[in-house]
């Protein structure tokens, strides 16, 4: 094993001790796993340490120029928006991500949530609880709207792993497929335009990063687009949508329901408006898409591959 140190930021966000470690730990002499790391202690944490693996825990420019010891940035994601990527450049620091280890988790949780709108789940379940079904004089219970996905229209905004893997399992459902166009370009071929699919769609779902240029990128005038009927999902990056736009949007019933795997602050403060809104129109789930213990164990093998890549001196899902 190299003579380097490695150290964790923010192992608790990798599960509830289900996970098994090893395959990261056993590459290193030695390892520092923390279970969290505060703004004010980053700093001090990665100082002297060559290998660094992050899941949210940000790096800025300051904190990288601080580091002469780091080498080496494993993301314990996809997303990066959260490292200076210019920084590592310019300090000769390696990042590496991971990739489509979470498809098959995150498009079942995608898929679950437009159902969940589509068979108004969690105003039957409540039913159920709170005793209406009970008391019905019939055998059924119908007081909530149920649509079927079948034949609807399900617009992708980003067609990448997951937005192509969410409209094979859509197609499956006999939904038709919209793929939008980047916003503010023409429609090419094999898709419409942003504007367009808005207005065509009855559910949309969000599958793009988050950069400058996509953040709000459903506001209030992509809301005002929508169908009355029509239903967002979100299991991207919370800050693709304009939080105040969104409840605006639902308490005048000018969208028929969202459902939010993710929000722009996480965890949410106790007055989180979002989370203070929701309903059984607006469901929210806490970033969970990706937690099956499946993709959580294949973000360890990638890792590995990550650091091992590295080590040997050729880097493997490099940013930089």
């Amino acid at each position: 094993m190299p003579r380097m140190k490695g150290v964790v930021l923010d192992v608790d966000s990798l599960g509830p001790g289900d996970l098994d470690l090893a395959p990261v730990t056993d590459l290193l002499d030695g390892w520092t796993l923390h279970p969290v790391t505060g703004p004010d202690e980053i700093a001090a944490r990665i100082e002297d340490t060559e290998i660094v693996l992050t899941n949210k825990i940000p790096l800025s420019r300051e904190t990288i120029a601080q580091s002469p010891s780091l080498k080496f940035v494993s993301i314990l994601a996809t997303g990066f928006n959260h490292i200076d990527l210019d920084a590592a450049r310019d300090h000769g620091v390696v990042v590496s991500n991971a990739v489509a280890y979470a498809t098959p988790s995150v498009v079942q949780h995608t898929i679950s949530l437009m159902l969940a709108l589509a068979n108004n789940l969690v105003s039957y379940v409540s039913a159920v609880r709170g005793g209406r079904w009970q008391q019905s004089d019939v055998f059924c219970f119908l007081d909530y709207p149920i649509t079927e996905l079948a034949g609807k229209r399900l617009g992708i905004v980003g067609y990448g792993e997951l937005g192509r893997s969410v409209a094979d399992v859509a197609r499956a459902f006999g939904m038709e497929v919209l793929i939008a166009s980047r916003p503010g370009q023409p429609a090419a071929q094999g898709r419409v335009s942003f504007e367009d699919m808005l207005r065509q769609s009855d559910f949309v779902s969000l599958h793009c990063p988050l950069t400058p240029e996509t953040e709000h990128l459903i506001d209030a005038d992509a809301l005002a687009l929508m169908k009355p009927t029509a239903c967002l999902i979100n299991t991207a990056r919370g800050a693709l949508v304009d939080s105040s736009a969104l409840i605006d949007a639902l308490e005048q019933n000018r969208i028929g329901g969202a459902a939010l795997d993710v929000i722009p602050v996480e965890p949410p403060p106790a007055d989180d408006p979002l989370v203070a809104a929701a309903s059984d129109r607006l469901l929210i789930t806490p970033h969970s898409a990706w937690g099956a213990l499946e993709t959580r164990q294949r973000l360890m093998q990638q890792t590995r591959e990550n650091i091992e890549g590295f080590l040997r001196g050729q880097p493997v899902r490099c940013l930089t």
